[in-house]
């Protein structure tokens, strides 16, 4: 949908729009069970909800493509992901409050376990430790390796094995590749200038990771780092100018945060569990009139091949659904970024379920929230940069277009 046409007939209103994206929501078959993650869950509260809703199967980019999740969330609030391509880094120093300045590259960076001796990842995050332990890597590295040339170095934590790095200099580029194999097993890749000018920068990176090596080498779990998502400040349209809206955004996790803060919405301080964010939605819930409300560990659980986690996260979220009723929101949408099924241990291309409940949408008398029944939906199968329409029109955000 083109956002110009949205623009042009959006209207403020008081209707308040609660967006709850459950983090890598889609899953896959167990082959031990027969079902996937939503079948196996016990979920009343959102299998009731999806009786009386519209519902659907969401496609965040393109059939066969496997998102990343910045792509994921932009085609969520109604970018062209194809369009508006943002590095990760940028998404991750935003979210941790880090200031980028105009010429800074930022990568988003994980610790990770290697095996020099055979030159290959073992373990991409490191056995996900602490993030008091980043903390404590992060001021080592940061003591060691301050410069790389006349490019400046500043390390910034994050949660778990999570970070980014901030190169501060003159001429860098954007355009080099990322050393992440994205698999265990795999060896690191050399980073590479994607276009000529960028072949300064790829050196300069490649010397970095040569002094991360130095420094961290002896020390597992964490003796190596991954970065990805190279990045400098986009230039992206808010949703506050876009749809009139007053956005609030509700994560725990830094990268949601910061794709949150890029496009506009106000950052509600939270807790580190669910409970939290359900209490910092009720607490704010006068003073804004859309909510992003994020959850995450279902990813993480769908990351890890944890179907029973997976699963048992599912079973939390749904407990919390009568409190986000409570609330009374003229607009209600349950879907997820993605899918990351259990069995793949990773995201993956398949559609998304989706709901959206308000009193003016269908009752599409679905059986159970699950990827199965939403694509007998009344949207079938459907474009995800679609769903931010959607959600305001039911809210009585758009008037008519033309004559």
């Amino acid at each position: 949908m083109n956002q110009e046409i949205i623009k042009s007939i959006s209207q403020k209103t008081d209707s308040k729009i609660i967006f709850v994206v459950i983090d890598g929501l889609g899953g896959l078959t167990n082959p031990e069970t027969g079902k996937s993650e939503l079948e196996t869950a016990e979920i009343p509260n959102l299998s009731r909800l999806a009786k009386d809703s519209l519902c659907g199967l969401s496609i965040p980019i393109a059939l066969g493509i496997t998102p990343g999740s910045g792509p994921s969330h932009l085609a969520l609030f109604g970018y062209d992901p194809i369009k508006y391509k943002i590095g990760r880094g940028i998404l991750e120093a935003l979210g941790l409050d880090v200031e980028v300045q105009e010429n800074d590259l930022v990568a988003r960076a994980n610790f990770a376990t290697y095996d020099y001796k055979n030159s290959r990842v073992l373990d991409r995050r490191a056995g996900r430790i602490p993030t008091e332990k980043c903390v404590e890597l992060c001021a080592l590295l940061q003591k060691k390796i301050k410069k790389v040339d006349t490019t400046k170095i500043l390390f910034h934590p994050g949660k778990g094995h999570r970070f980014a790095v901030i190169f501060r200099g003159k001429n860098l580029s954007e355009g080099i590749s990322e050393n992440d194999p994205q698999k265990d097993g795999h060896p690191a890749h050399l980073i590479e200038p994607l276009q000529p000018s960028a072949k300064k920068t790829a050196e300069m990176v490649n010397n970095f990771l040569s002094l991360i090596t130095d420094t961290l080498k002896d020390l597992n779990p964490a003796n190596y780092v991954l970065l990805r998502g190279f990045a400098g400040y986009p230039d992206l349209p808010k949703i506050t100018e876009i749809y009139q809206l007053n956005p609030a955004a509700i994560a725990t996790y830094p990268m949601y945060r910061g794709i949150a803060r890029l496009l506009g919405m106000k950052i509600l301080p939270t807790g580190e569990k669910l409970e939290d964010e359900i209490k910092t939605l009720e607490q704010n819930f006068r003073e804004y009139n859309f909510f992003y409300l994020h959850i995450k560990e279902t990813d993480l659980y769908g990351e890890d091949g944890n179907f029973a986690g997976k699963v048992k996260k599912l079973e939390e979220i749904d407990s919390f659904i009568p409190r986000i009723e409570t609330l009374k929101p003229d607009v209600l949408v349950i879907t997820g970024d993605h899918s990351t099924p259990a069995v793949l241990k990773g995201h993956s291309w398949h559609p998304v379920p989706f709901l959206l409940h308000s009193k003016h949408s269908s009752k599409d008398g679905l059986n159970k929230f699950t990827e199965k029944e939403c694509r007998s939906g009344s949207l079938g199968l459907f474009q995800a940069e679609e769903i931010m329409p959607l959600a305001l029109a039911y809210a009585g955000k758009l008037t008519k277009f033309g004559a």
